[in-house]
């Protein structure tokens, strides 16, 4: 056999498993349909008969066995066959509890002849029902623990990627020490304790601006007069006597001891505030964080540049294609 008919052979064997594959479910409804329209006709022994076949041989799913075992206990209860007719509804029901015959459809005697059968077998069906919540209850939860494990999963998966993208960054920060000298907080603000320095700060600048105000409030006090001189030889200068008057002699202490008390307490304060730097004082400080960078944008496709030169499609001749 040559290696072409070989793979002709495959190939058919192949359609024909497939065709075999897919027959059953069409096959099966098929049967059912030419069984119901048997029933419909009342030909009940031949429905019976080939129902109890169907339903002996298996390999069918539960919807089609509901029909089958419909078909025959029906079938069975037309031709007065109580016992099998019994076996069959009890079957049906067994496989679903709430099954009903629609009475539009059937005669009152079947629908009777079924609820009856439902009525004999009430605890075994409430059981099943029982057991077939239990079941979708315990389906529903594994559905959901499933969901959960995924979630849980990828938000793992997540965070792993986003870990692999991580960076750590670290500075270096050199810290002059002469910095912590310069009055007005200048130490703590280089050291980042920001309200520290702003209260030094501000402080500081309150006793120096009371300090410069009361020293040019105390020398606009000084009081400049000149005092002729009689009695002397002719050209002799006058006496100039610079002071404070006597009568502003109380405002003047009071300004005088504002500015010496403003003076001394800037520089207590500023004092204070070098001190408080150089105890709190770095001369390196290392600081490390954690950045994500975005992710990377997708590639773009890379343009292709080139040129062919050959015959053209379906003719005789020569073409050039080139690509950008």
């Amino acid at each position: 056999m040559s290696r072409g008919a070989g793979w002709a052979v495959l190939v058919l064997l192949a359609s024909l498993t497939a065709q075999a594959q897919g027959a059953p479910g069409a096959g099966e409804q098929g049967d059912l349909a030419a069984v119901q329209s048997e029933f419909e006709f009342g030909r009940y022994r031949e429905v019976l008969e080939r129902a109890e076949r169907r339903i002996d041989r298996g390999g069918m799913d539960e919807a089609s066995l509901i029909q089958w075992h419909k078909l025959a206990g029906l079938a069975a209860f037309n031709l007065k066959r109580t016992e099998p007719a019994q076996r069959h509804i009890a079957a049906l029901l067994r496989l679903d509890p709430d099954f009903a015959l629609d009475p539009f459809v059937y005669p009152p005697p079947a629908v009777a002849f079924v609820e009856k059968q439902r009525q004999a077998l009430a605890p075994e069906l409430d059981r099943i029902r029982a057991e077939r919540r239990a079941q979708a209850e315990a389906a529903r939860r594994a559905a959901e623990e499933r969901a959960a494990l995924a979630r849980q999963a990828e938000e793992q998966r997540r965070q792993i990627e986003e870990m692999s993208r991580q960076v750590t960054v670290r500075t270096v920060e050199k810290r002059s020490f002469l910095v912590n000298f310069v009055p007005f907080g200048a130490g703590q603000f280089q050291q980042g304790r920001v309200a520290a320095g702003t209260g030094f700060a501000i402080a500081e600048a309150l006793l120096g601006i009371t300090s410069v105000v009361a020293y040019f409030a105390y020398g606009s006090l000084i009081d400049t007069r000149t005092i002729p001189v009689e009695n002397r030889f002719p050209g002799a200068a006058p006496i100039v006597e610079t002071g404070i008057p006597a009568n502003r002699e109380d405002e003047a202490k009071v300004w005088r001891a504002l500015k010496i008390g403003a003076g001394l307490g800037f520089y207590g304060v500023w004092a204070a505030g070098v001190a408080d730097a150089i105890i709190h004082h770095q001369d390196t400080v290392v600081t490390t964080r954690v950045e994500t960078p975005p992710p990377l944008p997708p590639p773009q496709p890379s343009s292709q540049q080139g040129a062919r030169i050959g015959p053209g499609p379906g003719t005789v001749g020569a073409s050039v294609t080139v690509r950008f």
